[in-house]
């Protein structure tokens, strides 16, 4: 095992890991940009080094500053958390190359998996259901592209291969507004991503967000804890997270994540990674994978009492998973809101210090959070600031804890989108479960009316 552990990230996520370490004996060091220096994790962390001012592109994004950071504090393996670096394939490599352990898939993974034409051909071949669509990247030729869509059936959704974070993406629904439209998703992926390959894929009109957790070993091992039912959200970005799914049968979820188990071992995945889909008529449609740990870990953490994190680092070290499919077990169910440092209904961010702060608590209340009051938040990241996480033996028991654990919780000094969330765990349709991933913005357009 690990002696000593760097962790390549901020906020919460860094704290995270930070926890996870100290359970295991593992020392940290936390890199931090200038804004960050009175971060919680930093002063609780064993070494801190500074890796550059404010603006991400100059600290947590600069790749030799945090390998000699590494390098200077003698650690042996990099943890990327989410966001950032915790995707790039170069970065990965790079840190391999220094000597490092990078905890996280393997760089060749990383790449195949992040360019979402690869990957769709990779789940293809592993067995994986995939929306209709292009078959790779769309070409230049007009006539070509129009012939697709006609085949595949209007209304057709533009995708750029190197996206991600909701961004590069483009409905359209006439003929007449297609050849445009992908020639814009072109441009916004070139500026966005360096890469202007785009794709062309169904638009399932009423979808939910479904996705499957796996871990898997660099020895063949890979197993599926179960999904989340990740459909509230607005603008791609998710807002609650719950596991299991409302409605969805067991049959159907262990014959998917089978599949996902499966798909790991033949393209050789290595770590914490997560299948996303979407799903509609009883049917998964595989979208992309997440190669790194995600942001609604907790809510499958609840319900397997696996804690994700910890098996990451016990993966890189080399060792084989402790237990088998036929171990794990789902009980009971959990909820995740994001607590975002935004409007809650606009969501123009709110950038400022917390003047008054109080977590809330009870049975089965858990929040993940690295702030505190008279914490300062800053402009320059994610407006996310935490996630509240509540635990029942039924969905509606954790909805009922949300609720309460939501009107405890105070966060004064910014706005929060907790008004939206306590809005959201009152609301007939989330309360009775399954609704579809544009529900939320068309909830949000009523209101605004």
């Amino acid at each position: 095992m690990f002696e000593k552990i760097l962790i390549a990230n901020r906020g919460e996520i860094a704290l995270r890991i930070l926890r996870a370490c100290r359970e295991m004996g593992i020392k940290t060091v936390a890199v931090h940009s200038e804004a960050d220096s009175e971060a919680k994790y930093v002063k609780l962390a064993d070494e801190s080094v500074c890796i550059g001012p404010a603006p991400s592109s100059q600290s947590y994004l600069n790749i030799p500053a945090v390998i000699s950071a590494a390098e200077v504090t003698d650690a042996e393996a990099i943890h990327p958390g989410y966001g950032f670096l915790s995707e790039n394939a170069d970065f990965a490599e790079r840190v391999e190359q220094s000597g490092f352990v990078f905890i996280g898939p393997r760089p060749d993974t990383i790449r195949l998996m992040g360019d979402k034409v690869s990957a769709k051909d990779s789940m293809k071949k592993a067995g994986v259901p995939c929306v209709p669509g292009s078959e790779g990247a769309l070409p230049d030729d007009p006539e070509v592209i129009m012939r697709a869509a006609h085949d595949i059936g209007y209304p057709v959704i533009i995708k750029a291969a190197g996206g991600g974070g909701g961004r590069g993406m483009r409905v359209v629904h006439t003929e007449a507004a297609l050849l445009t439209s992908v020639n814009m998703t072109k441009a916004e992926a070139q500026s966005a991503f360096g890469n202007p390959m785009v794709y062309m894929e169904k638009f399932l009109e009423h979808p939910r967000h479904i996705e499957i957790q796996v871990l898997a070993d660099e020895h063949g091992n890979a197993v599926f804890l179960g999904e989340r039912d990740c459909s509230m959200q607005r603008r791609h970005q998710k807002i609650i997270e719950e596991a299991p799914a409302p409605g969805l049968a067991p049959r159907l979820r262990d014959k998917i994540g089978e599949r996902c188990a499966a798909a790991c071992r033949k393209i050789g995945y290595r770590g914490a990674g997560t299948f996303e889909f979407l799903y509609e008529d009883n049917e998964f449609y595989f979208i992309e994978m997440n190669t790194r740990v995600q942001v609604e870990h907790p809510v499958t953490e609840m319900i397997t009492g696996i804690d994700i994190v910890q098996e990451q680092i016990r993966i890189a070290a080399g060792e084989k998973l402790s237990f088998r499919q036929r171990d794990i077990q789902l009980r009971g169910h959990a909820l995740e809101c994001r607590i975002n440092a935004e409007d809650p209904y606009n969501f123009v961010p709110s950038p400022g210090r917390i003047t008054g702060f109080h977590m809330p608590g009870g049975p089965g209340v858990r929040v993940d959070t690295h702030v505190y009051q008279n914490y300062l938040v800053p402009s320059h990241y994610d407006s996310m600031i935490g996630k509240l996480i509540t635990y029942g033996d039924t969905r509606e028991q954790a909805i009922a804890k949300m609720r309460i654990a939501l009107t405890e919780m105070v966060v004064e000094g910014i706005k929060t989108n907790i008004p939206l969330h306590i809005d959201l765990m009152n609301d007939a349709a989330f309360r009775q479960g399954g609704t579809s991933i544009h529900y939320l913005e068309k909830k949000l357009g009523m209101t605004s009316k």
